[in-house]
């Protein structure tokens, strides 16, 4: 039990540390994805 709580308290540092390495480029595939579909609609 002890080794699970210190293996999730190293995820759980891991996440606080690196959460920006997943922000940007998930908001940077949502933005893409938001420009192709607009795109798509064919108003430009």
């Amino acid at each position: 039990m002890h080794t699970i709580e210190q293996g999730y308290r190293a995820i759980s540092l891991l996440i606080d540390i690196n959460w920006d390495r997943l922000l940007f480029p998930s908001a940077i595939l949502a933005g893409l994805m938001a420009a192709a579909y607009v795109g798509s609609l064919g108003l430009f």
